[in-house]
């Protein structure tokens, strides 16, 4: 029987996921419907609730701060300047390199590597290539190196942690491709926040739910994760 402290935990850990859950339908209803005031509440809610879920579920600080890391480049995206951008993408690279550091510490490398390495670099080249001469000349060089480094982590998350992760790396690469056409002002899809946003949340949700699975799934009690957890992050 669960003891009367566990079940609290449990369901502080679903009401946190609940209130995530919320604060993301509200904030793509808000840019479906066109409420701007709607969107610059719930956005900045997202990622400090979903690392609050994972906190409460004894996730790693790697897992925490790229989540953190995320809620950063979230905030200053907010802003159309051009150095909000740059800095929003730098929070955001910061929180691949959280990723990439997570997967070489608690995943191991799977048999999709060959198959997933080459196609995520065709992917990586392709893209940058289409969009280098549509890009301001200023944003070039940074949006290529974030491209790698991004598209690093997504192929990480799916060659070291699983399905779930990897389904989560390849959305955030989707978003952020989607930003990247309307930075280059490329054609895009109606509404296309709520199509970058939608992929977005969904993403970091795989991703850290997976990251959380495969953790738990790892041979040993519990115990010995957090030991490991303790001394090695």
């Amino acid at each position: 029987m669960r003891t009367p402290s566990a079940y609290g935990t449990h369901r502080g850990r679903r009401a946190l996921l609940v209130v995530s859950a919320l604060a993301a339908a509200v904030d793509l209803v808000s840019l479906v419907v066109g409420f701007a005031p709607g969107h610059a509440v719930a956005k900045p809610l997202l990622m400090p609730l979903l690392a609050a879920y994972c906190v409460a579920s004894g996730a790693p600080r790697l897992l925490v701060g790229a989540l953190l890391c995320g809620w950063g480049g979230d905030v200053l995206l907010l802003s159309d300047a051009d150095p909000a951008f740059l800095a929003g993408m730098a929070s955001f690279a910061a929180g691949h390199v959280c990723y990439l550091v997570l997967f070489q510490a608690y995943g191991s490398p799977r048999a999709r590597a060959g198959l997933l390495a080459p196609l995520y670099a065709t992917a990586l080249v392709a893209t940058v290539v289409a969009l280098w001469p549509d890009l301001p000349a200023g944003l070039r060089v940074p949006v290529a190196g974030y491209s790698v480094l991004l598209t690093t982590m997504a192929c990480a998350s799916a060659v070291r942690f699983g399905a779930l992760t990897g389904v989560g790396g390849a959305l955030f690469l989707l978003s952020d491709t989607l930003i990247a056409t309307g930075v280059a002002d490329w054609p895009q899809l109606p509404r296309p926040d709520f199509w970058i946003m939608l992929t977005y949340v969904a993403a970091q949700f795989l991703l850290a739910g997976g990251t959380l699975r495969a953790l738990e799934a790892r041979p040993g009690p519990m115990a010995t994760y957090g030991e490991m957890r303790s001394t090695t992050l």
